[in-house]
């Protein structure tokens, strides 16, 4: 039976990916080095901010020390919130805070896996009423440099924090689901034995069909009755 849900961050709760290459291509300007929106797509999408920055600084032969790369951190992690907090609207995608109320009402615990910057999951998840939805976290302070996704540590890492939290649960990978919308965050989910809904956000329906177990084109086409009998069979 499913068990529990994980989400991504960027891409599934947050449409911000304008956005942060904005940022990042700002931060390599100011370290005199040259945006290129090739690289943010193979380097960035799918990738958390550190793995980023720290691509892209050494592809480009900058020496990235662990203190040069925080203090570019801290400071794409600032300009991320004001920026945000200049738009009129949050940019949260359609049909999550249903989702997430249908999940609550079915009882099952959701977790946020990503290995974007804790501070502003925090700020967003604050500013969107959603903190109390999600009750598991991954961030990028958990992550260790190398371990980012698509490898399965992060997922691992929330599974052993959901058996933690919840010890009567004993939920297997197999019990769980992770809502992804990126290459690099369904095969990290799948390489932990966690099934995967794709969301279509990011790249188009049929190249997440070919990786997801299952697709949609928004969150509102999430079927929750549908997705538990997949799990009960």
């Amino acid at each position: 039976m499913l068990k529990a849900v994980f989400l991504e961050f960027r891409g599934v709760i947050i449409r911000d990916e304008a956005l942060r290459r904005d940022l990042v291509d700002a931060l390599l300007l100011g370290e005199n080095l040259r945006p290129n929106p090739a690289d943010f797509v193979q380097m960035c999408r799918g990738r958390g901010d550190r793995t980023c920055l720290q691509g892209l600084l050494t592809q480009r032969g900058r020496v990235v020390t662990e203190d040069y790369l925080n203090k570019l951190l801290a400071k794409q992690s600032g300009q991320y919130c004001q920026q945000l907090m200049a738009l009129e609207r949050l940019p949260i995608y359609p049909g999550l805070t249903d989702w997430l109320y249908q999940l609550k009402a079915a009882q099952l615990p959701v977790g946020i896996v990503t290995a974007a910057q804790r501070p502003d999951v925090a700020w967003v998840l604050a500013q969107a009423n959603l903190s109390d939805s999600l009750t598991i976290w991954v961030t990028d302070e958990d992550i260790p440099l190398g371990q980012d996704k698509p490898v399965a540590m992060p997922y691992q890492l929330a599974l052993d924090r959901l058996n933690q939290e919840h010890p009567t649960l004993q939920a297997r990978p197999e019990e769980c689901l992770a809502i992804e919308a990126s290459f690099n965050g369904i095969a990290a989910a799948q390489a932990a034995g966690i099934p995967v809904a794709g969301v279509a956000h990011q790249y188009p329906y049929r190249m997440i069909q070919r990786r997801a177990d299952w697709v949609v084109d928004y969150l509102s086409e999430l079927d929750l009755d549908w997705l538990q009998q997949q799990y009960n069979e």
